[in-house]
């Protein structure tokens, strides 16, 4: 193994300074600060926290917006730092600092790639919660389970990253789920999540197939943020049919003996939306209805953009019948992303929840404006 001496340093450090500086100099820094103060100037006023639901989101807000410029301060001083112990290293050819220096070195290069993969999150809504559901495929029982393991993955990521998950409904079947509904919460979840929408596919030999005959199955997976009061859906009345209807239940005392569970039809749209989670019918039909209100703003703003060629080129990749990853269990061990080529062999760990590798690698290439996945030529995936 070769010993990296203080001089190899140089270059990278030049690089990366260059790197921060750069995106440091395009931060709007005066109007996040400006926003800033005015958030905060609200929290001192008289009566504050008299509505917790008010005052929680304006402290929500200054949170994220302090977190667009504190990290890049903190990495701009932290790379002055890192040029210095170079410098001084260099100057008095002291060995004992290349250690140091590269144990620096690796963690702010580590921070400016995390903190350039959140810097791309910069729509309206890239900051909220999602709603996330995934629907099984043709396939019977065998997509009703690729359907629960995708699921779980789901919520294994989210679990990986302190953030919270309410399931809201779900169809259970023969062998797993034919489909599930729920909520994540954590800060930028929707912005992360949105490039999981569209086709998921397994490869695998069947367990629920008795001659093992590998089978590939297929789900579909949904993601629309959850919208806060900045951003208002009108919805008429008249455009809406209501049903209600008894959730499911174990048996026994747990049986649901009210029609606590609602169903909307948004009629101009199509759009149906439930909830079943839980047994009040007055909390199932809030949710219904935040869920409806999010559907309806993707929907909208699709509309508006399908004249953009970019965006169709984008839509196209993820629409059902295009599988955006393959997940093959058999006769090797692969995930692979077909919009951006990347790819991983320890497919047990993705399943567990270790996609972050896929979600950042999706944020580059849209960043990038990489090619489509119609240029991939893996045949097995």
């Amino acid at each position: 193994m070769r010993i990296i001496m203080i001089e190899d340093f140089q270059e990278p450090i030049a690089q990366l300074k260059a790197d921060v500086s750069a995106v440091w100099g395009r931060l709007d820094v005066d109007d996040i600060n400006k926003k800033i103060a005015e958030k905060e100037a609200l929290t001192t006023a008289p009566g504050f926290w008299d509505d917790n639901a008010k005052a929680t989101k304006i402290m929500n807000d200054i949170k994220l917006l302090k977190g667009r410029i504190e990290p890049w301060q903190d990495l701009v001083q932290r790379v002055d730092d890192l040029e210095a112990l170079y410098e001084l290293g260099l100057e008095e050819n002291d060995k004992s600092i290349e250690s140091e220096l590269k144990e620096q070195y690796e963690k702010a290069k580590a921070d400016y790639e995390h903190q350039s993969i959140l810097n791309l999150l910069s729509d309206e809504v890239d900051k909220n919660d999602c709603f996330l559901s995934v629907h099984a495929g043709a396939g019977g029982t065998e997509a009703c389970d690729w359907t629960f393991m995708l699921s779980r993955m789901y919520q294994r990521w989210a679990e990986r990253h302190g953030y919270k998950v309410e399931v809201l409904s779900q169809e259970e079947a023969e062998g797993g789920l034919k489909s599930i509904n729920m909520k994540i919460s954590g800060p930028y979840v929707y912005g992360y999540t949105k490039g999981e929408a569209g086709v998921h596919r397994l490869v695998r030999i069947s367990p629920f197939d008795a001659n093992a005959r590998r089978h590939t199955s297929f789900a579909s997976v949904y993601v629309f943020p959850v919208l806060d009061d900045s951003i208002e859906v009108n919805i008429d009345p008249k455009d809406l049919r209501v049903d209600t209807y008894r959730s499911g239940g174990k048996g026994g005392q747990h049986v649901n003996k009210t029609e606590s569970a609602v169903r909307f039809t948004h009629i101009p749209t199509g759009i149906v939306v439930a909830c079943d989670s839980e047994r009040s019918q007055l909390m199932n039909r809030a949710s219904a209805m935040s869920i409806l209100k999010s559907r309806l703003y993707e929907y909208y703003k699709e509309e508006r953009e399908k004249e953009n060629s970019k965006f169709a080129g984008e839509k196209k990749d993820i629409s059902f019948g295009s599988q955006i990853r393959s997940y093959v269990f058999q006769p090797y061990t692969m995930v692979k992303d077909h919009r951006t080529k990347y790819s991983v062999g320890n497919i047990q760990g993705v399943m567990d929840g270790d996609i972050d590798g896929f979600l950042d690698e999706f944020l580059s290439a849209k960043w990038k404006d990489l090619p489509s996945s119609s240029d991939d030529d893996g045949d097995d995936l």
